[in-house]
């Protein structure tokens, strides 16, 4: 959990400086806490993005109403949540948030207890734990 600074939503959000939302998307962006996650798992981008739905919240809520914006968005520039649209983007974002976080070591060193469910969260710390 972090707040992001005016130069890091600008930074994170580059790619749509010099847009019409820009100033709007920086300033909710600015305005309180988010959470930043690693989602690990066989196609975890096309999985998160359907789980995310549509950009637009009302498009989302006529077309797929279970989704987390149908749910949580309002509107355009405030639609809930983000993920990545390809591995390069989530390598990029990955490595925005988590500068230390080494994809190709996780796989080795954490990944199969994940997968032995010997893992836990603790929801303090907001992190996973050996069980």
């Amino acid at each position: 959990m972090l707040t992001l600074s005016q130069a890091d939503a600008e930074s994170f959000y580059g790619e749509h400086k010099g847009k019409f939302f820009f100033p709007e998307l920086i300033a909710f962006m600015t305005s309180g806490p988010i959470f930043a996650h690693v989602l690990a798992r066989d196609n975890a981008i096309k999985e998160w993005r359907a789980l995310m739905g549509p950009t637009k919240p009302s498009q989302a809520r006529k077309d797929a109403p279970q989704t987390l914006r149908a749910q949580f968005g309002t509107e355009d520039t405030f639609n809930a949540v983000h993920g990545s649209d390809s591995p390069m983007s989530a390598a990029r974002e990955v490595g925005f948030y988590f500068p230390d976080f080494n994809v190709d070591e996780w796989f080795v060193k954490q990944e199969p207890a994940f997968a032995k469910g010997e893992v836990s969260f603790d929801e303090k710390t907001c992190i996973h734990v050996p069980k």
